[in-house]
């Protein structure tokens, strides 16, 4: 199934899309929730239910006028207030380039057991404006990811069992500024004020049922499903970025186990996969670099329009936007050492 979250009235509003068309929850089946969360919470309850009234709108049973065109509708992040989200550092590719640029050696850790780190919840967002502070611009970025939630309670899950956690998957750009993130991690703690003022979602959260066709087998030594998910992001309509979610070289599965180790795992907590290999500018512009040094680094502006699309989880589309707002910290912090 293909789940969706818009604005209904000003209110958060649970639909299933199907051809093209939104058939809200509460229009299908009395016992269905309207949101989100009420239906990751009741989730082995209300699945079938859903399942059901899907096959029966794809059958013609359903009568067309419940359904409301997928274009022009107020779409929202499909899990609008998760309990949390992680994010993770999966894909080799990414982290090797990275270090490679920095002229450093790849870390021997990173294949022994994936590590995440906890973002701002309250920040998730779905399509739409993404509004920075003039700060955010010092070398703003995007991250393209997919994402996981997670559909039932569980405590140290084992990786063999981690897959049956999962509700769904959708698209998550981990937006960056990398200014801000570089001088943090100077002191060995963050990210911070680098990653925690936004991260988009959506458009819809896709059920494992519904990829089932796009299975293949996971990394050699490593245990859970994998999706063979064409993935790519363009900015202001020129491609910048591709990969395949296949390339995760830690699986979901894996991540959840290391994630539920001593602590509950909740419905509705989201947890990325981190970066794709080439999936960001602070990546592409080191590659550049590398190989030319007056390669021009390219980072996101005001008024950029971001396309995040990883196949069968639709398109996420953004546009950058500045605040109305002059206040810097990074000026703040030349201030004050000028007065020290």
């Amino acid at each position: 199934m293909k789940l969706v979250t818009y604005l209904k009235d000003g209110q958060d509003q649970l639909a299933l899309l199907v051809n093209g068309k939104l058939y809200s929850t509460d229009s299908l089946h009395p016992d269905l929730p309207i949101s989100m969360a009420m239906f990751l919470n009741y989730w082995e309850d209300v699945f079938p239910l859903a399942k059901a009234a899907e096959e029966k709108i794809k059958e013609g049973m359903v009568r067309a006028t419940l359904g409301i065109n997928y274009e022009g509708i107020d779409i929202i992040a499909p899990v609008p207030h998760p309990n949390s989200c992680r994010d993770a550092y999966a894909f080799r590719q990414h982290v090797a380039a990275a270090r490679r640029n920095r002229k450093v050696e790849m870390i021997a850790e990173f294949d022994q057991y994936p590590i995440f780190y906890f973002t701002n919840h309250t920040s998730i967002q779905g399509p739409g404006e993404i509004i920075c502070m003039p700060d955010h611009f010092a070398k703003l970025d995007f991250e393209l990811e997919a994402a996981i939630v997670i559909g039932k309670t569980g405590r140290n899950i084992p990786a063999a069992d981690a897959d049956e956690y999962i509700a769904g998957l959708m698209i998550m750009n981990d937006m960056s500024a990398r200014q801000l993130q570089m001088e943090e991690m100077l002191l060995n703690l963050g990210p911070a004020k680098g990653k925690d003022f936004a991260t988009a979602t959506g458009p819809m959260l896709v059920t494992l049922d519904e990829l089932a066709e796009f299975e293949v087998p996971c990394k050699e030594n490593h245990t859970g499903k994998s999706w063979n998910l064409a993935m790519k992001c363009s900015v202001n309509g020129v491609q910048v970025s591709q990969g395949n979610l296949s390339d995760m070289d830690w699986t979901f599965a894996e991540i959840i186990e290391r994630c539920s180790y001593g602590v509950n795992l909740y419905p509705g907590d989201i947890i990325g996969s981190g970066t794709v290999g080439t999936g960001c500018f602070l990546e592409l512009n080191g590659t550049g670099k590398l190989n030319d040094p007056n390669y021009n680094e390219q980072w996101l502006q005001e008024g950029d329009v971001v396309e995040m699309e990883i196949e069968g989880l639709g398109k996420l589309t953004n546009t950058i936007v500045k605040e109305d707002s002059d206040f810097s910290i990074l000026e703040l912090k030349k201030t004050i050492a000028a007065a020290g």
